[in-house]
């Protein structure tokens, strides 16, 4: 006997010759089960489809007959017992949690995008740096809501972009009625700044221990900022608490450099990549700062479990951040140097002076980026040098 993959849909025929052989084959793992028996008796196999199995067992026999061969039996026993046991492995090669089914954890999202951390082209109004809601899932190992290096799908690219929702809610409950892999899909109100915090709560089950979620970085063409399937099971245990911090990450769907580039799609589209203090390597993006090996976190993501038994539940004890979705502008972070940036020189001015003498001309350039946090000075705007005037009468 030999086994392929898992069992989502099979069909087996079990006959009077001296053979059994079964087919199957899985629609989410795309492999199949084969086995071959030499010596089987006349049964029937009825094999349930995917969305109503009966309970404990992938397939029953109907009308074995008592004199079936202990071999058959034990050879069958093998095959049930097989694929029960792989039936309960997640795709790939993920550890299998065994803590207690259930976990309740306490997600507080906490803005770090302050002017004196991010300096550079710092969105001051219309809009003002803020963060957008919190839209996230807890989910099992065969459902991706976001992957640094793949494409992004349509609703995020709608929530990357534009802040909308819907489509991605869409695409959250789909994944949770056609495939199980969504147990809960939370969110959590916007932060009217860089600086401030959100919180929310959510759910995590034995088999869906994982955890994603997305806020967009506004004003920005499509960058954002969550996490990528976070594991909040440790083997036979919850994670107490958890601490994350966050980096900007370009969803590769619009071409901006700044904060406030107009909408201009990537065509064709390109992958999520992480936004760095030299890549995209461009004077004009708005997170570029060549001085610094890497960026500062731009925010972080705490979980907490919380207590629980039947008759009571406890929240943890009160943080220094309070609660709610206020503004907290004491929040301390780096000071990040902006050095100043100045335009080309102008084109030189006409010669001016008395014929027959010396004159002086000059030229002019501009400041583009002022320094900031001790950041290089800039240097002279004007630059004057000797000439002959040639329009002399």
């Amino acid at each position: 006997m030999q086994i392929v993959s898992l069992l989502d849909e099979f069909k087996c025929d079990l006959s009077a010759a001296p053979r059994l052989r079964c087919r199957a084959r899985a629609s989410l793992a795309s492999r199949a089960l084969s086995c071959v028996s030499t010596a089987a008796p006349a049964a029937t196999i009825r094999c349930p489809h995917p969305r109503h199995p009966p309970s404990g067992r992938a397939c029953w026999v109907m009308g074995a007959p008592s004199q079936a061969t202990t071999w058959g039996r034990a050879l069958w026993a093998l095959l049930l017992a097989t694929l029960g046991s792989a039936a309960s492995q997640p795709l790939g090669a993920e550890s299998v949690c065994t803590a207690r089914p259930l976990a309740k954890y306490s997600l507080t999202f906490t803005g770090k995008w302050s002017q004196t951390a991010f300096p550079k082209q710092y969105p001051l109004f219309r809009p003002p740096a803020q963060w957008s809601s919190l839209l996230g899932a807890a989910h099992s190992s065969d459902y991706s809501m976001w992957r640094k290096n793949q494409y992004v799908s349509d609703g995020l690219r709608d929530f990357a972009e534009r802040g909308e929702a819907w489509a991605l809610m869409r695409e959250l409950e789909a994944a949770g009625e056609k495939l199980q892999s969504v147990h809960e899909v939370f969110s959590a109100p916007a932060v009217p700044s860089g600086t401030g915090h959100t919180s929310a709560e959510l759910e995590a089950h034995a088999r869906h221990s994982l955890v994603s979620f997305v806020v967009r970085i506004v004003p920005s063409p499509d960058w954002f900022v969550g996490v990528d399937s976070l594991d909040l099971c440790d083997g036979d245990r919850w994670r107490e608490q958890v601490e994350v911090d966050l980096y900007p990450y370009d969803a590769g769907t619009d071409s901006g450099f700044t904060f406030s580039s107009p909408n201009f799609a990537t065509i064709p589209q390109d992958t999520v990549t992480e936004i760095t203090s030299s890549s995209p390597s461009h004077p004009a993006n708005s997170f570029y700062y060549p001085r610094l090996k890497s960026l500062p976190p731009i925010a972080r993501v705490t979980l907490v479990r919380l207590r629980q038994n039947p008759r009571t539940f406890v929240l943890p004890p009160p943080g220094p951040l309070g609660g709610g979705n206020e503004i907290t502008d004491s929040l301390s972070g780096p000071e990040t140097p902006l050095d100043c940036e100045v335009s080309l020189w102008s084109s030189w001015g006409l010669c001016g002076g008395p014929c027959g003498k010396l004159g002086a001309k000059s030229r002019t350039r501009y400041v583009r980026v002022q320094p900031a946090n001790h950041g290089t000075p800039c240097p002279e705007l004007e630059e004057e040098a000797e000439c002959v005037p040639d329009n002399c009468v």
